[in-house]
């Protein structure tokens, strides 16, 4: 402490005068000085006094602004109180509409309902009445006439028609068939007999039901749904008690293979693959691959499905890899329907050509090219015209990304005045895959039971689903 020397003072701290700017004791600087002001009839020595110009020196030439500069300022110029906004208007300065070049589509005219009912095949009467009775359906589509006589016959079967011509009856109704004449009867602890892939959950939920519909009459057969979104320890009880038709996604199927030991496949009977090409397009392939392996070490002889709306490179493969001899079922126009015996000659000689595009005999499309600061006006005064015009709408709106679609549902739902026929109904709804497995089931559901309301989605609803009374489809920000 002999170099350390503290002085502390109680006295009031002293003010110190320095030079300007000077560092004060406080750590600050004192920056502004104080001009003196000549005093009243006191005059400044000459020393002190401004020197007077001389002409011509000490002015700066004056320098010639440029034209920006002069356009600048004059921008500038403004009323005094007014703050500078620069306004714009939404409806002007927009792009020129570029010209579109219309290629020709083919109509397709595919029959969807045929003159034979239910009750011309040989099937059981209970099912006759439960598909008459329950399901409220009396004759036959075009693909369920082709597609249940070929299934009947025990074929493996490749089966090709549009998105909603009624594939899950076309093999639901065989499946039950064959499943209720097994003896001795099917137990529960038996395990699956049938497995049923599908591309997403809403599907998975709605053949689920389909097929619980179908097995009224059959109280001894258990179906069961496994989709990604559920607690896997319900499930895992589900089949531990035993599950006899199991319908699933691929990839919480996959997930159960390799985790759950109380999955089996040894009696399996059927194995069918629905919506096939969506199945590939959401990169199931590796899933797929997987489940064929674990079933193939199971069960070597079972009847192999595979339902599909178009005919790719990729569900060729699949079909090749999972089929053996199969008969190729092929629904499209009139002319063109048929059952094939053989897949890869049906394959050669349809030769067909992936840019072209077919589209159903009865469905109208339309395309609006706007600017992309327009776009949110147009779908709003779209749905607005619909809503008001159409008595009951329905309309489903797909997005690009989940994030459109939390956006567009928050947005119109505060903006539009829409109200609903019923009062406990919202107008807006909102599916997509961020959402917990419990609102999407109810929001589902909701949408299928509404007289009117509007759907805001994104492709996870795009395929497969029966969803009645819509009355416009809108997609907005086409991917390229």
């Amino acid at each position: 402490m002999g170099d350390l020397m503290l002085n502390i003072s109680e006295a009031p701290a002293k003010f110190y005068k320095g030079k300007k700017n000077a560092q004060r004791p406080g750590g600050e600087r004192k920056f502004k000085a104080v001009k003196r002001k000549p005093q009243d009839g006191v005059e400044e020595p000459p020393s002190k006094r401004p020197a007077p110009p001389k002409d011509g020196a000490g002015k700066k030439p004056k320098a010639v602004s440029s034209p920006k500069k002069v356009q600048a300022g004059r921008s500038e110029e403004r009323p005094k109180g007014r703050p500078a906004v620069k306004t714009s208007s939404l409806f002007k300065n927009n792009p020129e509409r570029p010209d579109i070049e219309r290629s020709e589509v083919r109509q397709l005219q595919e029959t969807v309902f045929s003159s034979d009912s239910f009750s011309a095949l040989r099937l059981h009467p209970h099912l006759v009445a439960t598909l008459t009775s329950v399901l409220e359906v009396s004759r036959m589509t075009s693909v369920q006439k082709m597609t249940i006589p070929a299934l009947l016959s025990g074929r493996d079967a490749m089966v090709r028609s549009q998105t909603g011509s009624g594939k899950t009856l076309a093999y639901g109704v065989p499946l039950v068939q064959e499943l209720q004449g097994v003896l001795p009867k099917i137990q529960r602890s038996d395990g699956p007999y049938a497995l049923v892939l599908v591309p997403t959950r809403e599907l998975a939920l709605q053949s689920f039901t389909i097929i619980q519909k179908l097995l009224k009459p059959f109280t001894w057969i258990v179906p069961g749904v496994l989709m990604g979104g559920e607690k896997r320890k319900s499930e895992k009880a589900r089949l531990r008690k035993g599950i006899n038709i199991l319908i699933a996604t691929p990839g919480r199927l996959v997930d159960h293979i390799k985790s759950t030991k109380n999955i089996h496949f040894s009696h399996m009977r059927w194995l069918i693959m629905d919506e096939a090409d969506r199945i590939l397009d959401l990169g199931f392939e590796k899933d797929i691959t997987t489940v064929l392996n674990a079933v193939n070490a199971q069960s070597e002889q079972r009847q192999n499905v595979l339902l599909s709306a178009t005919l790719s490179q990729a569900v060729t493969r699949l079909a090749d890899i999972s089929l053996q001899n199969p008969i190729s079922v092929t629904v499209a126009e009139d002319s063109t329907s048929d059952v094939a015996t053989n897949l890869k000659s049906k394959v050669e000689q349809e030769d067909v050509d992936t840019t072209g595009f077919a589209m159903p005999e009865k469905l109208r499309q339309h395309a609006v090219v706007v600017p992309s600061k327009l776009k949110l006006v147009t779908l709003s005064a779209f749905i607005l015209g619909k809503w008001k015009c159409d008595p009951k709408p329905k309309m489903i709106v797909f997005f690009p990304s989940c994030e459109l679609v939390e956006f567009h549902h928050s947005l119109l739902s505060s903006v539009l005045p829409l109200r609903s026929p019923r009062k406990d109904e919202p107008v807006f709804l909102r599916l997509h895959g961020n959402m917990e497995q419990e609102e999407r089931t109810t929001v589902f559901q909701q949408f299928m039971a509404a007289r009117a309301g509007i759907l805001l989605c994104t492709d996870v609803a795009a395929r497969g689903l029966d969803l009645p009374q819509v009355t416009w489809i809108v997609q907005v920000s086409l991917s390229l």
